[in-house]
């Protein structure tokens, strides 16, 4: 009796707490499908909407840009996601395989850097950007890179690989080698197949933090045709007023993409994501 109440107790707070999560957004999309003539901020708080439209989506995608702002975080997404998978992989595999000196004192020097919050950098790190001309008033290309290069490499994906690397058999590589292959072979046809569901963690994680990265953006882009999604959502925000119907559904539409890509790498997502938790 006692066991089941205990059990009982934790769904139940769990269940609350989904509830809680889950409840931003049902008031997001709740918004974004009610009419002109419907108050949202009416209290009690309305959820199922009474004059139902989906204007609010057909509005947003003519009034700004949104194709334009939709190929942009995809493209600075996309790189981002590929240059962390790349970048991490290479850096981890030296920290879990490798003997050379000085190999603890990186390591717990990289993690340190999870401790520094980016705003503590942004100065300098815009500064080094600016000088380099890798800004979107240069060319397009350059905007990219400039986007994408503060967030090429992150201290947790290293962290998460090297996690991943360690619970690799030594055998696996012993007979790799053994079969005539060199380190390279090795690590891109043995043991990157081996960490497919942690390459899978850090992808999702990767992509959900730069979808919804606006700070650094903001900062960086000048150009309207260069917006991200974020950045191209926030100009729906007048300076004396705001449609919160159209910012609403534009927030809804950008979810979409998190949403698929998510639902794409789920069967990798909970074995890998236990990768963290090894001792090593």
């Amino acid at each position: 009796m006692k066991k089941l109440f205990s059990k009982s107790l934790i769904h139940t707070v769990l269940i609350i707490t989904s509830l809680l999560s889950i409840f931003p957004f049902v008031w997001l999309l709740s918004t974004s499908l009610k009419g002109i003539n419907e108050d949202i901020f009416a209290y009690p708080p309305v959820i199922i909407p009474q004059d139902f439209t989906w204007a609010n989506y057909v509005d947003v995608w003519h009034r700004v840009n949104f194709m334009g702002y939709f190929w942009n975080s995809m493209i600075v997404a996309g790189l981002t996601v590929l240059l962390n998978l790349i970048l991490s992989s290479l850096a981890a595999y030296p920290l879990a395989r490798m003997q050379f000196r000085g190999k603890k004192f990186f390591f717990f020097s990289i993690l340190a850097t999870i401790m520094i919050p980016f705003q503590a950098i942004m100065l300098p790190v815009y500064l080094i950007t600016l000088k380099l001309h890798l800004i979107d008033s240069v060319n397009n290309v350059m905007g990219y890179i400039g986007l994408v290069m503060p967030f090429a490499v992150s201290a947790f994906g290293i962290f998460l690989m090297r996690q991943a690397f360690l619970k690799v058999p030594r055998e696996v590589e012993e007979a790799a080698i053994v079969d005539g292959c060199n380190i390279f072979q090795m690590f891109w046809r043995v043991v990157l197949p081996m960490v497919k569901p942690t390459l899978a963690v850090l992808a999702v994680f990767t992509f959900i933090g730069s979808w919804g990265e606006f700070l650094w953006p903001s900062i960086m882009l000048t150009k309207d045709s260069m917006y991200t999604l974020p950045v191209g959502i926030n100009n729906l925000q007048g300076m004396f007023s705001s449609n919160w119907r159209f910012i609403a559904a534009g927030s809804i539409i950008a979810t979409i993409p998190i949403i698929i890509f998510f639902l794409m790498m789920q069967r990798y997502f909970i074995s890998g994501e236990n990768d963290g938790a090894v001792k090593g």
